[in-house]
Parts: structure tokens; sequence; C-alpha cells
């Protein structure tokens, strides 16, 4: 008889609600270097904020779309807008284009799928969670919001300056910063002309 080991889960510790980024599947999922805090290396403050590149690509990507679309009838949400899918999945996203005529604003998370959501880079720590690597997240993350309706992710990675796009019925891909990227209607997004744009050297 030949007996197959298999990899251990890793104990998963209770992590204190305030160092929660998001819930994916019932898993509750910390910020990067939320063991500092816990170990008195760091205060929450210092890792809860968007690097100076993730946000300048936050906001300029925000800008290009905001002024791409047709604004009557989408909506842009941002700043780690909150999703809720499920019980036990709380999602942020970065940007979140939404249909308008599907959504009401109101105090709580978003209910409602956006059409397209945009990620800059991951900001939960895997260690402890059971998910392997940060290209795990990204599949389990992304594939569970096309479940929930979402028609399009793009997940730009800076680190490796390369962008996932993601959609339910076509092969998932893996282009560069200077590849076109359609988003929707007249609107096609070029991240490294954005940069040239900009000024910004990436």
């Amino acid at each position: 008889m030949v007996v197959i080991a298999t990899k251990r889960r890793p104990k998963i510790r209770k992590i204190p609600a305030h160092l929660v980024y998001e819930e994916l599947n019932g898993q509750a999922l910390p910020y990067r270097g939320y063991l500092d805090v816990l170990s008195g290396k760091k205060k929450l403050e210092e890792i809860m904020g968007s690097s100076s590149l993730q946000a300048v690509l936050v906001s300029i990507i925000n800008w290009f779309v905001n002024n791409n679309i047709n604004r009557k009838k989408y909506l842009i949400a941002s700043n780690e807008s909150g999703l809720h899918i499920s019980s036990g999945s709380n999602l942020a996203n970065d940007i979140a284009i939404f249909e308008k005529d599907k959504i009401t604003l109101t105090d709580k998370y978003f209910d409602v799928a956006p059409k397209i959501v945009i990620e800059v880079d991951i900001k939960v720590a895997l260690e402890e969670t059971g998910l392997t690597n940060d290209f795990d997240y990204v599949l389990n993350k992304s594939q569970k919001m096309l479940d929930f309706g979402v028609e399009k992710v793009i997940w730009i990675t800076t680190h490796t300056k390369k962008i996932f796009v993601i959609t339910p019925n076509a092969p998932w891909y893996l282009v560069n910063f200077e590849e076109n990227i359609p988003l929707m209607e007249d609107c096609t997004l070029n991240l490294a002309q954005l940069l040239r744009d900009e000024e910004i050297d990436y």
C-alpha cells in the first residue's frame, strides 16, 4: 500500500477584526504586515495605506475611466469599496464600475455585482490563511467575483508589471502594461500610455 502525504493546512489564528482586510469563503484575510502590528513592531496605520505607486495608479485609472465612459449609465466606486457577496465573503475593490440603474447607495457594502473590477496589487497576508500564494488568492477572489456576476476583472501587479484579464466566458490571460485592454464601449485601457502621459517612470 502506498501512502500519499497530504499537505497539512496551517493552524489559523484568530485575527482581530481591525486587522481584517476582507473575507473570502468564510476565511478572514488580514492586511499584509498584520503580524508586525500584533508583535508591536508597527502601528495599524502603517500597514493599512496603499503605497505611493498603488495610490497613483488607482487615481489615474479612475480619472481615465471617468473621462471615457458614459457617466449617465455607469458609476465608479473606489477607495477599497466594500462588496458583500454572501455570508463569509466580503471583498474590497480598488475600482468598481457599476451600472447606475442596478444600485442603491446606502451606508452598507454594495450587494450588487459591479460590471468591471480593477485591482492594483495584493494587500492581504496569506500566511496562516490556507491560501498557498498570491496567485492562488488572485484566482480565488476573481472567480468569486465572476460567480457573483462581475463581467471582467483587471488585476494589475506593479512588481512584475503584468496585468491579468479575467472574464467568465473566455480564457484568462496575462499581458504587459503596453497592451490595449478593452474595458467597455469606447473605453480601452493602455496603462503604459497613461503612465507616459503623466510622465511617470515605471
